[in-house]
């Protein structure tokens, strides 16, 4: 009975092992990450420079929500539509369907962005806050460099086929994993399933979102789609769950269906091949080590980030912890000066190394309580 369990136990085990190796996405180039832990699960020509289509959008809304965050633009703040941002209105793009000399808030500008993929939208956004698309666009293509998209140049703020509006799948994710981070409040928008636009001499039009993911019953939240002949189909998504949140990008997808398929698949491989393990949360007590000559004999340490790992599922026995210090260490310590390292090891390895900082603020004893706890550490070998 044993040995038939055992065998089974093994043939599960191989063929675990097999599918783990053997996975691949039917795209052209694809990234999956765990958002909080910032590791690459799986990819695919990631750095190849790629038309992102509609995913542009995902900046354009940033630059919005930057500077609403900075207090220099308003939701409720109003555009008058141009001529440019009308004519995209009519010429068979995704559209919000705005008309010339409208004035339109910036929430539902934004709303015709994310839910609609208005490239009129776009136009329209980008003009009121930089005057021009041209410069609405070199705007985006500096937030592109802050973050770290070293590949991607922007020159419009829809999408729309130009040479010059490229970026890769990893600077795709690198960009929507910002979006998420620092404006969570905004992100809820890219799960919304439809928008009305009570528009202009004529009925409200209501759109929904283009987003497939979001109609399966996954947790995904987000983001954006993307299509472009040259290009084909795109998507950037991400999907939450049971505390984990995943980010997958792929483009060159060859059809609809295989968008949504393959996606699907990405994050769902995330989900089930591997364990998201919390070990600090930052600013919060995470150990206490020794004091000599303190006021107090032990101080609490923290990391100023939250630190997580992603491992391989039922691999947890092989992530070791450990704070280490030249100990006890003497008194006076300041709060937030570094005291100790705190070392991340998995199978054997090295995968992260962070400063463990105090907490608060120990005051050195006076002298004759330093000389009776140097007795009582002669005498008895007691700090």
């Amino acid at each position: 009975m044993f040995k038939k369990l055992n065998l089974i136990i093994l043939i599960f085990i191989l063929f675990a092992s097999k599918s783990f190796a053997n996975f691949d996405v039917k795209a052209k180039t694809a990234i999956i990450q765990d958002y909080h832990s910032g590791e690459i699960l799986f990819e695919k020509e990631a750095d190849l420079s790629i038309y992102p289509a509609s995913m542009t959008k995902i900046m354009t809304s940033i630059i919005a929500f930057d500077l609403i965050k900075s207090g220099d633009l308003s939701m409720d703040e109003k555009f008058i539509i141009s001529e440019k941002a009308w004519r995209l209105s009519t010429s068979g793009y995704s559209s919000m369907f705005i008309m010339v000399g409208d004035e339109v808030s910036v929430e539902n500008l934004l709303k015709g962005i994310i839910i609609a993929s208005g490239n009129d939208a776009c136009i329209a956004l980008a003009e009121g806050i930089a005057g021009t698309e041209e410069e609405f666009a070199i705007l985006m293509t500096a937030k592109a460099k802050e973050l770290g998209m070293d590949n991607t140049n922007f020159s419009n703020s829809s999408g729309i086929n130009h040479p010059d509006n490229n970026s890769t799948v990893r600077d795709i994710m690198i960009m929507s994993r910002y979006l998420i981070k620092e404006h969570p409040e905004f992100y809820k928008m890219f799960a919304e399933k439809e928008f009305t636009w009570d528009r202009t001499g004529g009925d409200p039009i209501t759109q929904g979102n283009r987003n497939p993911l979001l109609y399966k019953n996954l947790g995904a939240d987000g983001i954006k789609t993307g299509y472009l002949a040259v290009e084909k189909y795109s998507l950037a998504s991400s999907i939450e769950r049971n505390g984990r949140r995943l980010i997958a990008v792929g483009s060159g997808f060859n059809s609809k269906n295989a968008r949504s398929k393959e996606s699907t698949k990405m994050l769902t491989y995330g989900l089930t091949n591997f364990d998201l393990v919390k070990i600090t949360e930052a600013n919060k007590p995470f150990q206490k080590i020794d004091v000599w000559l303190g006021k107090e004999d032990t101080v609490d340490v923290y990391t100023n980030e939250d630190i997580y790992k992603t491992i391989k599922k039922a691999k947890k026995k092989f992530l070791k912890v450990s704070v280490n210090y030249d100990g006890p260490v003497e008194a006076p310590i300041n709060k937030d000066q570094k005291v100790a390292t705190l070392k991340v090891v998995y199978d054997q390895e090295l995968v992260g190394e962070y400063d463990l900082l105090a907490l608060k603020e120990i005051k050195k004893v006076n002298f004759f309580s330093r000389l009776l706890k140097s007795l009582n550490y002669l005498i008895w070998g007691d700090v």
